[in-house]
């Protein structure tokens, strides 16, 4: 898809702003720490993708070749390495190597993943947990609506999130003092497995991710302060989160049991003047917090590579296209709006939502086609795809990289998505090249030995091109 020259200066514009957000670093699959959640606030970074010009003549195929062909063997990157170059003005291909073939994604899974969530949600979009009355007296119900970001305490994993302590607040006053006896955990959002039988055994026990449920608190972590992964997370999210709650309420964790929200129950105003646990009628909202818009929750999970908030979107996914809220459902949620965007899904297979698994299975051109499809100015929702991607030496995964002679330059002139599996890395994003175009391009070896410094080898060259 090409781009008007105008509208390409606005978009990259606008990723360049993103910038001045913090960022988390490592790759959770990797287990690399992390910094302060992208969604608070810190002192702008240096420029970054500022030398865009929307005029600039596309490198040509064969100047491209040249560049590439020599840093496609060796390096570690192992005998299977699939690589495809765009021109994102034009939405011409200048490069390509087995594009077409199914590779081991790794974590740029999150890239469809995070486009989907923004084409079917939109990037304003908030997610709530919300509280009702219960069926007996005393009775109140805490319902889970898959935000990974609500935060237990007073030091959220990830700032800017919703709080408990907000929602027990709401509660107390709807109560108007008569303090309830339980508290029930409704986290009946999302069905089926809470672990991947995809995933590796230990991906949960090491915490490179938590079980999956609707609701939960500062990404599963046991310890928010403790805001990259791996990390020790709660073997029950919901049930932790209940319990932080129910503490909140002034109850022991013996009031707190799984329970379902009454019939009928919706959403709306909570009601400021329930006369009381005793007597408010069953479903009654008593309370309700809302997560950051999507947009920021999206940037965290793309700049750190959180896989919780990567399955917990996919879930977001399955919601908003009437299907269950579940891997399966998440998987196939993905896919087809994938398709509906235009996007080439064919040898495509996925099977979550954070790359965690080595069955997913996308191509270097489904990559490609997903950034150039973000940046058309036809699906202005998509825009805020660019504002969460790591910047080469300056952010997110790519913090460490790209800081030596060995990557021959690049520092924040690439803008990608990591990814790292056992045997994968992967690198997929946009690079601007010397003569101020905007390339998209996806690398892909899931037949490597730790290959991080030759993806960076093969960006930093697309960005010294002419």
């Amino acid at each position: 898809m090409g781009l008007p020259a105008g509208a390409l200066v606005l978009v990259i514009v606008a990723a360049v702003l993103g910038v001045t957000r913090p960022w988390q670093s490592g790759d959770s699959s990797t287990g690399g720490q992390a910094a302060p959640s992208a969604l608070g606030s810190q002192a702008p970074l240096a420029p970054v993708l500022d030398g865009v010009a929307s005029d600039a003549p596309a490198p040509t195929d064969q100047a491209v070749a040249a560049a590439l062909q020599p840093l496609l063997t060796g390096g570690g990157l192992g005998s299977h390495v699939t690589v495809d170059v765009v021109d994102v003005s034009s939405g011409a291909q200048l490069f390509g190597s087995g594009e077409d073939e199914p590779t081991t994604p790794a974590s740029t899974m999150k890239l469809a993943t995070a486009v989907s969530a923004l084409a079917v949600r939109g990037p304003a979009y908030q997610i709530s947990t919300r509280v009702v009355a219960g069926e007996q007296p005393g009775e109140v119900v805490l319902i889970g609506g898959g935000d990974p970001t609500l935060a237990a305490g007073s030091t959220p994993a990830y700032p800017g999130a919703a709080k408990l302590s907000d929602l027990a607040a709401q509660v107390k006053r709807a109560l108007n003092g008569v303090a309830p006896t339980k508290v029930l955990v409704d986290s009946s959002l999302f069905t089926g497995a809470k672990a991947s039988p995809h995933w590796a055994p230990n991906d949960v026990s090491d915490g490179q991710v938590s079980n999956i449920t609707a609701l939960m608190t500062d990404g599963g972590r046991i310890d928010p302060t403790h805001s990259g992964s791996p990390a020790s997370r709660y073997s029950s999210p919901d049930m932790a989160a209940g319990r932080s709650f129910a503490k909140l309420l002034g109850l022991p964790n013996s009031a707190v049991v799984r329970g379902s929200a009454p019939a009928g129950t919706g959403s709306g105003t909570p009601a400021p003047d329930a006369s009381g646990a005793a007597s408010a009628a069953p479903g009654t909202l008593l309370g309700e917090v809302k997560s950051p818009p999507l947009v920021r929750i999206l940037e965290t999970m793309l700049s750190s590579s959180d896989n919780v908030i990567a399955e917990m979107m996919a879930r977001q996914v399955a919601l908003a296209t009437g299907r269950p809220a579940s891997f399966d459902g998440g998987a196939a949620a993905v896919l087809d709006t994938l398709q509906k965007l235009g996007v080439p899904t064919d040898g495509a297979h996925i099977v979550d939502g954070s790359g965690l698994s080595s069955s997913d299975k996308l191509t270097p051109k489904l990559l490609t086609a997903i950034l150039t499809t973000a940046a058309g100015p036809d699906q202005p929702q998509l825009h805020g795809l660019f504002t969460g991607l790591p910047v080469a030496g300056y952010s997110g995964t790519l913090t460490n990289r790209y800081h030596d002679d060995d990557s021959d330059g690049g520092a924040g002139l690439v803008r990608a998505k990591t990814g790292t599996l056992t045997g994968v890395n992967t690198l997929a994003g946009l690079v601007t090249d010397s003569s101020g175009g905007l390339l998209a391009f996806a690398v892909m070896a899931d037949e490597a030995q730790s290959a991080d410094e030759a993806l960076d080898k093969i960006a930093a060259a697309l960005a010294s091109l002419s």
